[in-house]
C-alpha cells in the first residue's frame, strides 16, 4: 500500500509525543522544550542556529522555546566568541532535574517498544538514522 511508511511514522510519532507531553507534564515541560534539553545533555552547551539545524525546527520557534526554557530556569544563554551568536547552556536546575525526566522517559520508552525485541529495537533506530540522509 502506498504512502503506509509515512503514516505509520506519523501515527508513531503522535502517540510518542502524547506520552512524553504526558510524562513531562509534571515538570511543566513539553516535548519541544524537552528536545532542546536532550541536544543540551548530550552534545553539550550549542548556539541557536545549532540546536534549530540539528532538530530540523525553524530559528524563531527555536528562539521562543529557548525563551521559555530561560524564563522557568532550564537553560541560560551567554555570548559566544562571534557576537552575533549566544551559547545555550543547561542550568544548574536542569542538571538536577533532568536525571529523573530521563529515567521517566525510559520508561515510557520500554513500554512503547515492549513488542519488541532488543535486536529489533536496534534495528529500529538504525533504519530510522537512514531516513532522510539524502537530503
Amino acid at each position: 500500500m502506498k504512502n503506509l511508511l509515512f503514516h505509520e511514522i506519523h501515527q508513531k510519532s503522535r502517540l510518542s509525543i502524547k506520552e512524553l507531553n504526558n510524562t513531562l507534564k509534571g515538570f511543566e515541560l513539553y516535548s519541544s522544550q524537552w528536545s532542546i534539553l536532550f541536544c543540551l545533555k548530550q552534545f553539550g552547551s550549542m548556539t541557536q542556529k545549532e540546536i534549530w539545524q540539528y532538530l530540523n525546527v525553524e530559528a524563531p520557534t527555536v528562539t521562543r522555546t529557548i525563551t521559555r526554557l530561560e524564563d522557568s530556569g532550564w537553560v541560560f544563554r551567554e555570548e559566544s566568541h562571534d557576537k552575533r551568536a549566544k551559547n545555550v547552556h543547561l542550568s544548574l536546575f536542569a542538571e538536577q532535574h533532568l536525571p529523573e525526566i530521563e529515567k521517566r522517559i525510559q520508561l515510557v520508552e520500554k513500554e512503547m517498544v515492549a513488542n519488541l525485541s532488543n535486536e529489533e529495537q536496534d534495528q529500529l533506530i538504525l533504519l530510522l538514522k537512514k531516513i532522510g540522509q539524502s537530503f
